[in-house]
């Protein structure tokens, strides 16, 4: 059928990533939305500009939290919006490879299944892969003969830890933490030792601009705030010391559970990830110098991924090319569910 598409969607916390195979391209757009009552004022990118500066009337919100959909008619009209600006004419009938959590249930997957057969987008055939399989692909891990490999991916909101072997994910665990708790941790850390108080914007800024986990150096930022004695805006210079405090503080909380999972991993699977090294990516890996902190804490060598957010999208990407592994997304239908 000329009409038909096939897409790879990778729904974030933080950003919405949809590979598209007719334009063999990957679009990348902040999964936001701003709304007044039951009427939407802006979406995506334009919907984050107005993130933390929006009246009190108007709520500006991501549809997901913590790696899963929280709100479904608005994660349906933030895809609908941003693919009608991929392609004017959707097609019927189009193909949609999820990326997808571990250990879904049927209502969470009926969310998934929703999303593109709701009332924006219809009558779509629905595959999912979980997403530890997605970044394996993407960072180019055999799965057909591997003795194990750990995947680590740090994301907006949460984070995954899962083992390969044999193509099978044996053990798991995701923990809420990402980014966006670094970036309320440094504002957390600044309101205590400055008394002032910034938005998680600001945060995200100053954590992008100095954020360092080895090889700190003396740097500092002037921001402007909100003094949290008088409450008038004030500026005030802000030492790299005090962000990176508040970035080590859910730095060290992932490395810590890492270990943790480490040591329930099987020995002889341990002594394979020890060798090859721990596969490390996401948003929040952007940090730098992370891998090398997590090595130093954990003691395992790690790998980290140059496609960082975009690795999902591009394991969906090997999938819809390749007809060999089409055997990694499972199709999904309404009344299987």
């Amino acid at each position: 059928m000329l009409l038909k598409k096939t897409y790879g969607i990778d729904l974030g916390s933080s950003t919405i990533k949809v590979y598209s195979y007719l334009r063999n391209k990957s679009y990348l757009e902040k999964n936001m939305i701003a709304s007044k009552g039951r009427r939407i004022i802006a979406v995506g990118n334009e919907a984050y500009d107005m993130f933390e500066k929006a009246p009190a009337n108007i709520a500006v919100n991501s549809p997901m939290a913590f790696g899963m959909i929280a709100n479904l008619e608005l994660q349906e009209i933030a895809l609908y919006s941003m693919m009608k600006k991929i392609d004017k004419f959707l097609g019927i009938g189009s193909e949609m490879y999820f990326s997808v959590p571990l250990d879904m249930t049927a209502v969470e997957k009926r969310a998934y299944y929703h999303v593109v057969n709701g009332h924006w987008l219809r009558n779509n055939h629905v595959y999912m892969v979980e997403s530890p399989v997605a970044d394996a692909l993407a960072m180019g891990v055999n799965l057909e003969d591997n003795p194990g490999s750990m995947i680590v991916n740090i994301g907006a909101q949460s984070t995954h830890f899962s083992i390969i072997t044999d193509g099978k994910i044996i053990i798991s665990r995701k923990i809420p933490i990402g980014g966006r708790q670094m970036n309320e941790a440094i504002c957390s850390e600044i309101r205590k030792r400055y008394n002032l108080q910034i938005g998680t914007r600001t945060g995200k800024r100053l954590k992008l601009a100095m954020g360092r986990l080895s090889d700190q150096r003396k740097d500092a930022r002037k921001v402007v705030g909100i003094d949290s004695i008088s409450g008038l805006p004030r500026e005030e210079i802000i030492s790299g010391y005090v962000v990176n405090a508040g970035i080590m503080n859910c730095v060290n909380e992932i490395a810590a559970e890492m270990k943790t999972f480490l040591e329930r991993t099987p020995p002889q699977i341990a002594y394979h990830i020890s060798r090859e090294g721990i596969y490390l990516t996401g948003g929040s890996t952007r940090l730098p110098y992370i891998d090398s902190y997590l090595a130093s804490y954990t003691g395992f060598s790690f790998k980290l991924s140059e496609l960082y957010e975009t690795s999902a999208v591009c394991g969906l990407e090997k999938i819809i090319k390749n007809k060999d592994l089409e055997k990694w997304a499972q199709p999904v239908k309404q009344r299987k569910l």
